[in-house]
C-alpha cells in the first residue's frame, strides 16, 4: 500500500503546484497593477483608433460545420497518438500482462472506421460543399 502512495506523490505535488502557482501569479498581478484605470483602456482599440461598424458580425453556418469536423478529427488524433506511442514501444507490449496486440489493433481500426463513417455521412449530406 505504501508503494502505491509513493507512486502518487509526484502527481499530488504536480496538482498542488498547478493550483498554487496560477493563484499566486493572479494575486501578485492584482497587487502590483494600478488601481485607477485610464478611460482609454475601456475602448475597443487602445491605440486611439475609432472603431467603424458594429462588433456583431454574422458568419455563415458552413463555418460551424467545418469547425465541428475539425474538432472531430482533432479528437481522433488525440486518441490515436497515445495508442501509436505504446504500440511502437515493444518493451511496453512485452512487459504489460494481459496486453494483446490483436485486440488493440482491432479497437483502433474500429474507432477509425466509425470516424470515417461519420465523415462519409457528412460528405453525402453535402456539408463539405461550400456552395449548394
Amino acid at each position: 500500500m505504501a508503494e502505491i502512495i509513493d507512486n502518487f506523490i509526484p502527481v499530488a505535488i504536480f496538482i498542488v503546484f498547478g493550483l498554487v502557482i496560477p493563484l499566486a501569479i493572479m494575486f501578485i498581478v492584482k497587487q502590483i497593477s494600478p488601481r485607477s484605470k485610464n478611460p482609454v483602456k475601456f475602448t475597443t482599440y487602445e491605440s486611439g483608433s475609432v472603431p467603424t461598424g458594429s462588433a456583431n458580425m454574422m458568419f455563415n453556418v458552413e463555418y460551424y460545420a467545418y469547425a465541428i469536423l475539425f474538432v472531430l478529427f482533432d479528437v481522433e488524433l488525440l486518441f490515436l497518438y497515445p495508442w501509436v506511442t505504446v504500440y511502437v514501444n515493444e518493451t511496453v507490449i512485452t512487459n504489460t500482462p494481459g496486453f494483446t496486440t490483436g485486440f488493440s489493433i482491432l479497437a483502433m481500426v474500429l474507432f477509425m472506421i466509425v470516424v470515417l463513417l461519420g465523415l462519409v455521412y457528412e460528405w453525402k449530406k453535402g456539408v463539405l460543399e461550400w456552395v449548394r
